[in-house]
């Protein structure tokens, strides 16, 4: 059944996201994602005056193509869907999931061979810098179970955290940017956490709804040797398709020496896929003021309010320290009360405690201004 809310949704992923224009080619590409949304995405491109295309892919058939993956069956798929996203000036993403441990079992080499040939070449040489993006997550049951809520209240939740008032975040966030561009030296204090780190003359980027919705961040990078001390994250994570809880990391000189977690073993394969991996690609705070807590969705857990996420591997090109990996995983440490607490200093001024700015000119992105109409 059609929700109206979808109409809204879509309309801002093609005009406030993607800002499609007239005879623009765009690539809706749907994982487990109900036709009525598709149909409506459609309608909301040629809309906008775009042309639009459309590929449905089921995580179960992906498992499949991948747990025996052939390596040159691989590069063919990398080599035709990279021609295709060099076809197209836009690209929606919505990605829903049945069963969000899908992809499990599908062995290390097969993962890694898929993120050399496939998701390398296809979205971060090409999608990312090259084309005008968003990538959505789409509603489920199972969605609602990892968040705790009945089927409808997780629905409403959804509605209310992809579709806030982005405009009102983007002016919002200006004095944070600023804030973060003048700053050498951060550190985060949390319980079994002392990390050190420059971010100085790395671009900041504020994310307001333009590339992944739901939306509500501010993310840089460290320079790539500045980062020491240790950082326990209080959140699970997922990542190729196994679920680690209890990451601690412990860093010298920017690199990852030490490394321990529910499932450690397969930890230390992930970082060890090749250099770039035991190094820091993003730091970024979370700012969406819907989201209180973790639910093993890294869209929605990265834009916590009050958290900020640490991420091993590959840097951004907007705002690039030179970490080159095929590694992307963001780690996501909760600071507010419920979750233990914590501190953020910049340049040794106290600007985050417990989860909230402390700072006057960064009060609007505490969520209780942010949710003003």
């Amino acid at each position: 059944m059609h929700d109206p809310r979808m109409n809204r949704l879509a309309e801002i992923l093609t005009c406030h996201s993607t800002k499609i224009e007239v005879g623009e080619f765009v690539l809706i590409e749907g994982f487990d994602i109900p036709t009525e949304m598709v149909i409506v995405l459609i309608r909301a491109v040629r809309k906008a005056g775009g042309i639009p295309l459309v590929e449905l892919k089921q995580n179960r058939i992906q498992r499949e193509l991948l747990c025996q993956a052939d390596e040159e069956g691989l590069k063919l798929i990398g080599h035709y869907e990279a021609y295709r996203m060099e076809q197209v000036q836009a690209y929606i993403g919505v990605r829903g999931s049945h069963n969000i441990t899908e992809l499990s079992d599908v062995p290390t080499k097969a993962m890694q061979l898929y993120q050399k040939h496939w998701l390398t070449p296809v979205h971060f040489d090409i999608r990312v810098p090259r084309t005008k993006w968003v990538v959505l997550r789409w509603p489920s049951s199972a969605m609602a179970q990892q968040a705790e809520m009945s089927t409808e209240a997780f629905e409403d939740f959804f509605f209310d955290v992809c579709t806030f008032d982005y405009n009102r975040l983007e002016i919002a966030i200006q004095p944070l940017k600023s804030l973060m561009e003048s700053t050498d030296k951060v550190r985060i204090v949390s319980p079994e956490t002392d990390l050190e780190f420059s971010i100085k003359d790395i671009p900041v980027i504020p994310c307001t709804g333009e590339c992944n919705i739901p939306d509500g961040e501010c993310f840089t990078a460290p320079v790539r040797q500045s980062v020491n001390g240790v950082i326990h994250f209080n959140t699970p994570t997922i990542y190729q398709g196994t679920t680690f809880t209890d990451i601690c990391l412990r860093f010298e000189n920017g690199k990852i020496v030490d490394a321990s977690s529910n499932n450690t073993q397969k930890l230390h394969q992930i970082l060890d896929s090749d250099e770039g991996a035991r190094y820091i690609g993003e730091f970024s705070l979370g700012l969406n003021p819907y989201i209180h807590k973790p639910m093993l969705d890294i869209l929605f857990d990265e834009k916590i309010s009050g958290s900020f996420h640490f991420t091993p591997g590959q840097a951004y090109e907007e705002a690039d320290n030179g970490v080159r990996s095929t590694i992307h995983w963001d780690m996501v440490m909760v600071q507010t009360p419920e979750f233990g607490g914590g501190e953020i200093y910049f340049d040794n001024r106290l600007v985050q405690k417990n989860g909230k700015f402390v700072v006057p000119e960064l009060e609007e992105l505490n969520p209780e201004n942010l949710k003003k109409s």
